[in-house]
């Protein structure tokens, strides 16, 4: 996946960035808010494949991402953390709310 992101079988799939930071975050909004203009979105996956750093924004974000879909009964995941943004997942509770996979193939892999 070249871009920063796509959508595949439903899911809106969207690459985290080297670094999940106020800037990124930011962005990431823009970018959802463009395609929600154009389209429903019930499903986000966030690709934190080339991710190695996460602050408290990204995890604002998650969290608002994971508010706004849930209730339409949409899911949020996230697949790819490296081990240091998936101590924030779990220090912060992330996890909780959010489903962790190895790999985005993995979230359409458990759908079939």
């Amino acid at each position: 996946m070249d871009r920063e992101y796509q959508i595949q079988e439903g899911y809106l799939i969207i690459k985290a960035g080297r670094e999940l930071d106020h800037h990124r975050a930011e962005h990431i909004r823009e970018i959802l808010a463009r395609i929600q203009r154009e389209r429903v979105i019930k499903h986000i996956i966030f690709d934190f494949s080339g991710t190695g750093f996460m602050d408290s924004s990204g995890v604002g974000m998650m969290i608002s991402r994971y508010r706004e879909l849930s209730v339409t009964g949409g899911t949020v995941c996230a697949a790819g953390l490296c081990p240091a943004v998936e101590k924030l997942f779990y220090v912060s509770g992330l996890h909780k709310i959010i489903r962790i996979y190895p790999e985005v193939e993995d979230v359409f892999n458990e759908q079939k």
